[in-house]
């Protein structure tokens, strides 16, 4: 196998928001979710990818005012390219990224990945009976 149908590369540069968009739309999180949203919450986010052989294989981004709060977001890695510690890679990547050093708090939701987040130093809310929300599921239908 050449090197470059092996090779990965994670940009904070390089962001596909129809790849993006491909993917949230249908993603049990953001089902149907307009491009347009899309675009405008990857313009207002710290955005990471995973490219592939020249497409984006992954993706992930933080929405932070960058000194106090960050919400991962939209975490995904498509199903031919999971099992590679991409994931992974792309959220440490954020961990280490300059603007989101000494911040207080980090938030995610998740269904089903505890487990990979519990590994890269994510605990539970200790109390989830001090968070609230204003929740839209229909939104986007």
């Amino acid at each position: 196998m050449s090197e470059s149908r092996t090779r990965y590369d994670i940009s904070f540069d390089r962001i596909d928001s129809v790849a993006a968009h491909a993917f949230l739309s249908q993603s049990y999180w953001s089902l149907g979710i307009p491009l347009e949203t899309v675009r405008r919450a990857l313009e207002n986010s710290l955005c990471v990818a995973v490219w592939h052989d020249d497409a984006q294989v992954g993706f992930a981004r933080v929405v932070t005012d960058r000194a106090t709060f960050a919400y991962l977001a939209d975490v995904y890695v498509l199903d031919a390219h999971r099992g590679k510690g991409m994931a992974q890679a792309m959220v440490a990547r954020l961990h280490e990224h300059p603007d989101l050093q000494g911040l207080r708090r980090w938030l995610l939701a998740t269904k089903d990945a505890h487990t990979l987040y519990r590994g890269m130093g994510w605990t539970d809310v200790p109390d989830p009976s001090i968070m609230m929300q204003r929740h839209f599921p229909d939104v986007y239908q």
